[in-house]
């Protein structure tokens, strides 16, 4: 499915509420994305978007048909851990499986990797989270460790992974993408 990485404008708060306030989504993701999840958190998220230091984080809508359909984003390191980031994503649940996510993060990897001189870009998706886990590992992500008890949510405790992606390890490529898949690539703007 085609989409593209565009930098993130107020007039997609109404989309991305009704799209966000899903509690499949916020069960995998921290506990600062509410639900539920409002016009209001919308507005809030997008504001801290487009007032954030292009410096130290990269933040981007995954649009499909010109529609907010996600968020995808970096957030860069400071002092010793200047040359890592930290990856974070989230897709709408109508949207799910269609190749779109492992295609961001190969997508955004690429571009941060040249842009900001990057060593390395991790993510930390729960345990229990299998799609995320998956989507890291088709866009070129190796799977470093296992971090026991390191997540408290719903009054729980779960264990979640560290995947890393380095500038050294090249492109990714996914051995399940069909040649369709191939054809049909996103665009980073």
């Amino acid at each position: 499915m085609e989409f593209e990485l565009r930098p993130w404008r107020m007039e997609d708060a109404e989309t991305i509420a009704r799209y966000a306030n899903n509690p499949k989504i916020a069960a995998n993701l921290r506990d600062a994305f509410p639900h539920p999840y409002t016009q209001r958190d919308a507005e809030t998220f997008i504001q801290s978007c487009l007032d954030a230091d292009p410096a130290r984080c990269y933040f981007r809508a995954i649009a499909v048909n010109g529609e907010a359909v996600g968020s995808i984003s970096l957030s860069i390191g400071e002092d010793i851990s200047s040359k890592s980031a930290e990856l974070g994503y989230w897709l709408a649940e109508p949207y799910w499986g269609q190749g779109i996510m492992p295609e961001a993060v190969r997508q955004i990897c690429g571009f941060a990797f040249q842009t900001y001189g990057l060593a390395r870009i991790f993510a930390v998706p729960f345990a229990y989270n299998l799609a995320s886990r998956r989507v890291l590992e088709k866009a070129g992500f190796q799977q470093e460790g296992l971090m026991r008890n390191s997540v408290y949510k719903r009054g729980m405790l779960y264990d979640s992974y560290l995947y890393a992606r380095t500038s050294e390890d090249g492109p990714a490529h996914d051995p399940d993408r069909t040649d369709r898949e191939e054809h049909a690539s996103g665009r980073l703007k």
